[in-house]
């Protein structure tokens, strides 16, 4: 579609900015953890509805499916993921969260809005409104899907177990994007993998406690830890080609109550980060091996227990749908607005509706950070002082990142949808 109709497409985003200002703070003040975003998706469901969609929730325990059939023609899905984190927002907002959550393990935690889910669920609203304000300029099926549940990866296969196709429909597209620590009114795609597979498990380390006078009666779990946090780090190092994009990291080891006790039990959480599957599996096994081998070293009364906790896929974008996309995004916003960039470590769960559904899918990103903010650190060669997603600063600014993500739903959906 034309520049000049999209541009028809986005009357009255002007007027509406307001109210999508004052939703997206309200779900900033209110975040909910993974596959508990009760409130979240009542929200979300409720603007969708008024917009004339209609609306199922509870799709996937808390997803949210909306349709708004406008006649002949294809079927393009937008996406939407509303989860937050357990993280205590430092940002120093006004509309700051203070809000607690209860994780899986049952401890309360502080939640934050630290990876800009809330902006997605806003920039969708208004773009499924600028959508069915101008209906008559354009034809076919919209599927607007908040989803529960990213950060865990556990969302995406949620709804498809829930069968989502099977109940609304397959689409001809499924359209995804997400916020990022670029300069606010930029988008950035790719073609092909664009987001790494991540693999996170729980290492259980057995030894044999004693009192802390008595090492000689102990086989002592937190030196097998210690001793396997290090050598982990070897995989990367010597295990894999330095043409191969690999991370390893152990976020988090628990062991023991009191300085003078050694514990029987170390827990160690790892996170893994790959771009192949063939180099994931190999990472993985090392893994394995490695953990069996400190502890055989080490005497441990038996051998390491593993257990996953999530699995993100390798993200790869359609390559055809992909540069349609990139050319409808910069006949909207011009070629210095949306550049090309290279794939990243993070990991997403948005590529398993386009695998569930066997239709293309693509998903870009769009900044959030103030031009100045990013100038300033660059001059000062600090840009790794610029908070980036999952931190306790990260804080996009509303406009005109929000303005820029309802307009990229907008022309992406258009890229599909024939005009009348």
């Amino acid at each position: 579609m034309a520049t000049h109709s999209i541009n028809v497409m986005l009357g009255g985003l002007d007027e509406m900015r307001p109210k999508l200002t004052e939703f997206y703070e309200d779900l900033h003040r209110h975040p909910e953890l993974s596959m508990q975003e009760n409130r979240t998706a009542a929200e979300a469901a409720e603007r969708l509805h008024s917009e004339g969609y209609e609306v199922t929730t509870g799709v996937g325990k808390t997803g949210v499916v909306a349709i708004l059939d406008n006649g002949p023609g294809p079927m393009v899905m937008l996406r939407a993921d509303m989860d937050a984190l357990p993280l205590r927002e430092q940002t120093g907002l006004p509309y700051a969260s203070a809000a607690l959550g209860t994780d899986p393990d049952g401890v309360e935690v502080p939640v934050m809005h630290a990876c800009g889910h809330d902006m997605h669920v806003t920039c969708m609203w208004g773009a499924a409104s600028m959508l069915a304000t101008h209906r008559k300029h354009w034809a076919g099926r919209l599927m607007m899907v908040v989803q529960p549940g990213e950060e865990i990866a556990a969302g995406a296969r949620a709804m498809i177990e829930d069968r989502i196709f099977e109940r609304f429909g397959k689409p001809a597209v499924i359209l995804g994007q997400h916020v990022t620590p670029a300069p606010a009114g930029t988008l950035h795609w790719r073609s092909g993998v664009t987001m790494a597979a991540a693999d996170s498990l729980e290492i259980r380390l057995f030894g044999r406690g004693a009192h802390g006078s008595r090492p000689q009666s102990s086989i002592d779990p937190v030196v097998m830890a210690a001793s396997l946090v290090m050598r982990l780090q070897t995989i990367v190092a010597r295990e894999v080609s330095p043409t191969e994009q690999v991370v390893v990291t152990v976020g988090s080891i628990r062991a023991g109550t009191k300085e003078n006790i050694i514990p029987d039990e170390a827990f160690l959480k790892l996170n893994v980060r790959t771009f192949s599957p063939e180099v994931r599996e190999r990472v993985l096994d090392s893994i394995r091996r490695i953990a069996n081998a400190e502890a055989t070293a080490s005497n441990a009364p038996r051998l390491p227990e593993f257990r996953p906790l999530n699995s993100f896929p390798i993200l790869s974008n359609d390559h055809e749908a992909t540069t349609h996309l990139a050319s409808a995004l910069s006949a909207h916003f011009g070629e210095g607005r949306v550049h090309r960039t290279p794939a990243v470590n993070a990991s997403e769960d948005f590529g398993e509706f386009g695998t569930a559904a066997g239709v293309p899918s693509v998903f870009w990103y769009f900044g959030g950070l103030d031009y100045g903010v990013i100038r300033a650190a660059e001059q000062a060669g600090r840009m790794d002082s610029i908070p980036s997603n999952h931190s306790p600063l990260f804080a996009p600014v509303v406009e005109p990142t929000l303005s820029t993500g309802v307009e990229a739903l907008v022309a992406g959906a258009l890229a599909w949808l024939p005009a009348t």
